[in-house]
């Protein structure tokens, strides 16, 4: 069965990026690749989708820009010398909202996962994500997404970094795409316990043994760490470590509430040299 892939682009760097990372990640599976680019007048999108209509001068240029960078990047794929007999690249250019066009061909094309930069062509040094990357993962909630920063390391996870509180139970659906990760690169799963209480209480004795449950036939180890602030720790975990990956399940008013949302975004470090992988609570 053939794995099907949407990664994001507006022709920056991180973009490329991220398919690069995308192509080598699926390199044994047999992938249809969607390459989709939003494009837009570049001011206000509300304004620009009153005022923009099909067969104006602005939009038609617009277009053109779209197809050809799309096309440019379909050509490079095609004569690349890896080229993977595997792998099929298939081109999409819309004009509309950029949330709502990835969330529409998610569900149109039946996608599995989305691989995207964490910034586009108004790269920012002062933000860990810009605008688009913080809102698909927190708004695009039917199908995980892995965001790839510009200077994330080209290598393969070998350690993902999975930080939990077992205080919620976990489905195995849920973590399907952590496991198939793991798996397909051989990387071992760490665990990451962040608390200022180093014993569990019942339930979360009861979650922590469904949660091996489902990662059995994955190397995975548990790992604690006594600290106030879960972003903190988890900075300090992965650069004393050189991780690969994080990966969290994305539960509404939890996990977005608290470390992705500005400001406090700009404070944790990883976000700029490791690949985020984020999951969904499939019961919100």
């Amino acid at each position: 069965m053939r794995r099907k892939i949407l990664i994001t682009t507006d022709f920056s760097k991180n973009a490329m990026k991220a398919l690069r990372y995308a192509i080598e990640l699926y390199k044994n599976d047999s992938c249809d690749f969607y390459l989709l680019n939003v494009f837009t007048a570049g001011g206000n999108i509300m304004e620009d989708l009153m005022n923009m209509e099909p067969g104006t001068e602005l939009y038609e240029r617009k277009k053109l820009d779209s197809e050809n960078g799309l096309a440019k990047i379909f050509n490079m794929i095609a004569m690349s010398e890896n080229g993977n007999p595997k792998h099929h690249f298939k081109t999409i250019s819309i004009f509309n909202n950029p949330i709502e066009t990835i969330k529409d061909v998610i569900e149109k094309k039946d996608i599995e996962m989305v691989v995207m930069g964490t910034k586009g062509e108004t790269y920012s040094r002062a933000t860990a994500f810009g605008s688009t990357a913080i809102n698909v993962m927190e708004k695009v909630r039917n199908c995980p997404v892995i965001v790839v920063p510009l200077n994330a390391k080209s290598v393969m996870p070998k350690e993902i970094v999975f930080p939990t509180s077992y205080k919620t139970h976990y489905k195995k659906r849920e973590l399907n795409y952590l496991t198939d990760i793991a798996k397909k690169t051989d990387a071992t799963i760490i665990v990451l316990h962040i608390s200022k209480e180093s014993e569990l209480n019942k339930e979360q004795k009861e979650n922590k043994q469904l949660l091996e449950d489902i990662l059995e036939g994955t190397n995975h180890k548990p790992h604690f760490l006594s600290h106030n602030s879960v972003e903190t720790a988890i900075n300090i975990f992965i650069e004393s470590r050189d991780s690969d990956m994080v990966a969290f399940i994305n539960k509404k008013h939890t996990f977005f509430g608290s470390v992705l949302t500005n400001p406090l975004v700009k404070s944790i470090s990883f976000h700029t040299k490791v690949p985020i992988l984020v999951m969904h609570d499939l019961r919100n």
